[in-house]
């Protein structure tokens, strides 16, 4: 279950060891069941420190554990730790749910009841209708936990999730009822109309004042039916929240008869539910969205011939044939015909991007996910101009889009530290507004004033006190932006990363695959006097053709071409080289029409017999690798060629998005290389960064970012797999080219899912879009409460405070969704 990874001393003469997560069913470091064997084995003696350690290229996550080896030995810290690690994973549960989409506060009113429940140790109910539960096997199970969710929200259809002890549940409306999903609005609706008529009767009638009073009462049972469902549930929890409140004041306002105030305030309280939930549906049909880009059925060729089955009958292997203007059913790699793809619904690229079969498909088969973009399709693509036959690599339960929309899902009970200070204000500040109720009932002591005139002041604070707009300010912002993310073909894995990279003022970035191509290219071609350079570039192809090394290949590829070009279209002839001989780290010499051709490096031709490099080539040699490139020196017989300049050339999008992110306020860009500093520092200057730090090994990244970090946090960017322990000791880890690729989807905070840094900008703005609008409606709803209250206090009636409190609400909600619409 476990094995040493590492181990070192600490300047303390404490030891430390490495350990796998010792949890079979975790695979999360942050998960709160490490939290929970971290602290088991620090109660250990001999024990000092435990803590986890995020998964990298090579390694999955671990646990890492500081001990004293005086006290306990190595042998006794590995057997504490797999007991531990079994106790905890036989004893504790994680169980995920998708429910019906409501408004936050029954959300609220949901977790109170899985809470209620013996054993259930955490619960957080997203408004979208996400749930995610941790629960103690020994005193409850998920049989239990589910039943009590479907009895609160409506039987539901489960089915396995990957991780052990998860399931998910399918509902599609928010509120159910005898007037079915849209109850709760007819319910409000009423509630206005009897109150409507209540008051004309009143006002302007000649009948009994009792039939004024019996639409009044009709009023709050139409008004008051749903909040005293969820005030019920929550005062069996022992909590006391802000459907209470809304309880006690419209009772209050009956007592002291009126009834048209505490019909006006429920009326408002229920319309505001309803359209809120209306409100926030929208930001949870963006994610559903997602989940409908797939079609339901594929066009599958086996034995020979076609059928069309259900795509969650598709097996690894299949052969699906796409037509045109059809979308991807499923996760692949081309095997025959050529077509451009959208990609725009998974990645967010806006141009089509082509794609061609590949030459093998059984070593394509081998290894999908290293494959490059233009053989790979991902299901819920749309195909354009021609019919491709794709191989699948993915079973509809584990694709790309089903990977996505599993982890928004889930990314939106992932709550953020914004969330966790308004429910801790929450779990004070309501206490706090039931007691000073309570004081200014009894105000008729101190001032000359009637009880009822107490009375019905203090239940006009009860109102303006309340946080409604408070306890929905942030989630609908979180809810919208990572909705907006997702359509963007950006994931985000909650409130926290999402609000973290929007504060941060630094970036690294890796430049291999990153800032770059990732593949060298001839950028130079620099002949000696006399010299043409067609001669230069045809021997340098002959003996480079012979080779299979990353550099030969692109001095052919990119020679050819220039060959072309210059032919204006004709390519000229290149002659046929022998007897290639290899001389590592230097260069290689082959026979070319008769001639021994030297190419390699100047310390090549410092060892070699046969005439010394002229100066003037030298000199060109100094400038190019002064400005970052790799040179190659050709020598053919005792005549001096020229020199070939390569280098991995920034990405066309390197420049530009450097500049749009220095446009928000990005104030220090960094480039972290394991290249040299001459290569690093030529790349940075060309696109535009502040510095470079070069000649650097893995661990050598990680305490930079480490230092970074310590610094006010950074975010690093990199291409999810070799940069996975820079990028777990970043503030927030974003991965490059995630579509496809397991590993990134995993490691990273953040996933741009196309291999394309113009998607970076867009997740900088968004999160920063969301960090101010969450600031406004936090500002917006307590503003809002420091004015009512004591307007009320001073004699601002029921009414108005109703209206001015409810109204907070829908704006707050309202504007949250304007990220929806979120462009850069």
């Amino acid at each position: 279950m476990s094995c040493i990874l590492g181990q070192g001393k600490s300047e303390m003469e404490t030891e430390q060891i490495e350990l796998a997560l010792l949890l079979p069913t975790v695979s999360d470091p942050g998960d709160s069941c490490i939290g929970r064997l971290a602290d088991l084995l620090t109660a250990k003696a001999g024990i000092d420190l435990a803590h986890a350690i995020k998964a990298d290229e090579d390694r999955p996550g671990r646990i890492c554990i500081h001990y004293d080896p005086s006290v306990v030995s190595t042998g006794q810290v590995r057997e504490l730790a797999e007991r531990a690690g079994v106790e905890l994973d036989q004893r504790y549960g994680h169980w995920i749910s998708k429910s019906r989409p409501t408004h936050a506060r029954r959300a609220s009113a949901i977790e109170s009841r899985l809470e209620r429940i013996d054993g259930v140790l955490e619960a957080v109910v997203s408004p979208d209708g996400a749930v995610r539960v941790e629960y103690d096997k020994e005193a409850t199970n998920e049989a239990v936990i589910a039943t009590a969710l479907n009895d609160w929200i409506g039987d539901a259809e489960s089915v396995a999730d990957p991780h052990v002890g998860h399931s998910h549940s399918g509902h599609d409306h928010a509120h159910g009822g005898i007037f079915g999903p849209k109850s709760e609005m007819i319910f409000a609706i009423l509630c206005g109309v009897f109150l409507l008529v209540g008051w004309l009767i009143e006002t302007f009638g000649q009948w009994d004042r009792w039939v004024a009073l019996g639409c009044y009462v009709a009023a709050y049972v139409s008004g008051g039916y749903y909040t005293v469902t969820e005030a019920i549930e929550k005062i069996r929890a022992g909590k006391f929240e802000i459907d209470f409140l809304m309880i006690v004041a419209a009772g209050g306002a009956a007592s002291l008869g009126a009834w048209a105030e505490g019909s006006l305030l429920l009326f408002l309280f229920s319309l505001g539910h309803s359209l809120e939930g209306y409100a926030m549906g929208r930001a949870k049909r963006a994610i559903e969205a997602l989940s409908e880009l797939a079609p339901r059925t594929a066009r599958v060729r086996r034995d020979g011939t076609e059928s069309e089955i259900s795509v969650d009958a598709l097996i690894v292997g299949d052969v699906v044939v796409i037509k045109p203007d059809e979308r991807v059913p499923a996760d692949g790699f081309v095997i025959a015909g050529q077509s451009s793809v959208d990609q725009a619904p998974i990645t967010g690229e806006s141009v089509p991007v082509d794609k061609v079969p590949v030459d093998d498909v059984d070593a394509a088969a081998a290894d999908p996910e290293s494959l490059s973009a233009k053989y790979r399709a991902f299901a819920g693509t749309i195909n354009q101009s021609g019919s491709l036959e794709i191989q699948v690599t993915k079973t509809a339960s584990e694709n790309t889009l089903a990977r996505v929309v599993a982890m928004v899902s889930e990314a939106e009970t992932r709550v953020s530290p914004t969330q966790k200070f308004t429910k801790k204000f929450e779990r004070y500040f309501v206490p706090t507004v039931i007691a000073g109720v309570v004081l200014l009932m009894f105000a008729h002591w101190v001032i000359d004033e009637s009880f009822s005139d107490s009375f019905y002041r203090a239940m006009a604070v009860l109102v303006a006190a309340s946080p409604c707009a408070l306890a929905i300010a942030t989630p609908s912002a979180v809810l919208s932006g990572v909705a907006r993310a997702a359509r963007g073909g950006i994931l985000v894995k909650g409130g926290g990363p999402l609000e973290s990279l929007g504060s941060l003022d630094a970036i690294a970035f890796d430049k291999t695959g990153t800032l770059t191509e990732g593949e060298p290219k001839v950028t130079d071609v620099c002949t000696a006097e006399g010299v043409d350079e067609s001669e230069l570039l045809r021997f340098a192809i002959a003996v480079e053709d012979l080779s299979k090394h990353p550099l030969a290949k692109a001095v052919v590829r990119d020679g050819r071409a220039r060959l072309t070009e210059a032919g204006q279209g004709r390519a000229e002839t290149v002659p046929v080289a022998s007897d290639l001989n290899s001389m590592t780290g230097r260069g290689i010499r082959a026979t070319v029409e008769g001639d021994v051709v030297h190419i390699g490096k100047d310390d090549l031709f410092a060892e070699i017999d046969g005439t010394p490099i002229p100066d003037t080539l030298r000199t060109i040699v100094e400038s190019l690798e002064q400005n970052g490139r790799t040179t190659m020196i050709v020598r053919r017989g005792e005549r001096y060629l020229g020199v070939i300049g390569l280098m991995d050339t920034p990405r066309p999008a390197s420049k530009r998005t450097i500049a749009r992110l220095r446009e928000l306020g990005i104030q220090r860009m960094i480039m972290i290389s394991g290249d040299n500093q001459q290569v690093a520092d030529a790349v940075a200057k060309e696109v535009g960064l502040d510095e470079a730090l070069g000649d650097l090994m893995p661990e050598d990244k990680v305490n930079e970012i480490k230092k970074l970090h310590s610094e006010g946090g950074v975010a690093m960017v990199g291409d999810g797999v070799n940069d996975a322990p820079a990028m777990a000791s970043a503030s927030v880890g974003i991965a490059m080219g995630a579509a496809g690729s397991d590993v990134a989807l995993e490691t990273a905070d953040v996933a741009l899912m196309a291999d394309n840094l113009d998607l970076l900008p867009l997740a900088i703005g968004l999160s920063r879009a969301t960090r101010r609008i969450i600031r406004q409606n936090l500002w917006m709803s307590l503003g809002m409460v420091a004015f009512l209250v004591p307007a009320t206090i001073l004699g601002l009636n029921i009414g108005p405070a109703v209206a001015l409190h409810e109204g907070s609400t829908l704006v707050v909600v309202f504007n949250a969704l304007r990220l929806l619409a979120y462009k850069e």
